[in-house]
Order: structure tokens, then sequence, then C-alpha cells
């Protein structure tokens, strides 16, 4: 796998496709960091981080309306290993005019779009959440 951030973008929405209430994912740091902020931004209903001997799994309960249709309506990798984007603080795009997030890697940690604002970092935006 060339590309851990893009499966898990593409595990959660093909669990969205096909109805599932939840999707294994294996685990690490940064996932760990990018289900936190989903499970903040209220994108997820909940997750568990589960522990075995190799590097864990997260089990992420996905989130649906009262119609049956997922939260989240796309996750768009933006950051790619063949074409890295970064942006300064002042440059970080708005997604869906602040409906949406961006997801960033910065210096102090993974944060929202909103908050790198606010802390004045930019960063390498890894995807972009709606």
């Amino acid at each position: 796998m060339n590309d851990p951030i893009a499966d898990f973008l593409t595990r959660i929405r093909n669990a969205q496709i096909a109805g599932h209430r939840k999707v294994d994912i294996p685990a690490s740091k940064i996932k760990r960091a990018m289900t936190k902020i989903l499970l903040d931004k209220g994108f997820i209903q909940n997750y568990i981080d589960i522990e075995d001997n190799k590097q864990g799994l997260l089990r992420l309960f996905l989130k649906y309306d009262a119609y049956g249709y997922p939260v989240i309506k796309s996750m768009d990798r933006i950051s790619k290993p063949g074409l890295r984007t970064y942006c300064e603080s002042s440059d970080i795009p708005r997604v869906k005019n602040g409906l949406g997030i961006a997801i960033l890697t910065t210096s102090r940690g993974v944060m929202t779009d909103k908050e790198a604002r606010k802390m004045g970092v930019g960063g390498e935006i890894l995807c972009y959440v709606y």
C-alpha cells in the first residue's frame, strides 16, 4: 500500500456506499488524529481503538441522517505521494464556503483548516471532508 491516508478515506467511502454501520481500518498516529477530528466535527458517531499485537485497529461507527443518507457527502484526497500540496496560513482554502473542513498536518499536529488559520500555521493539506 503506497498511500495509507487514501486507503483510510476509501474504506470509509466504500462502507458508506454499502450502508455499513461500522468499518475497521488499520491504525496509525495520523489516522487516529484524523478520526478524532471527524468525531469532533460530527462526521462520525464514535470510534474504538482496538489494540492487538500489531499496529492496532480503528473501528469507526458511521453516521447517517434520518433518511439513511451518510453525513459525509464527500472525502477528497488533496496531497498525494506523487504531488504534495502545501499552503501557508494565509492561503488555507475554505471548503464549501466553510460548511466542510480541510484536514491539515502542520508543525503543531493534525488539525482542521479553521484551527490552523486561528493558530497562524500552514502545512500539508491532507483531505477535504464535507
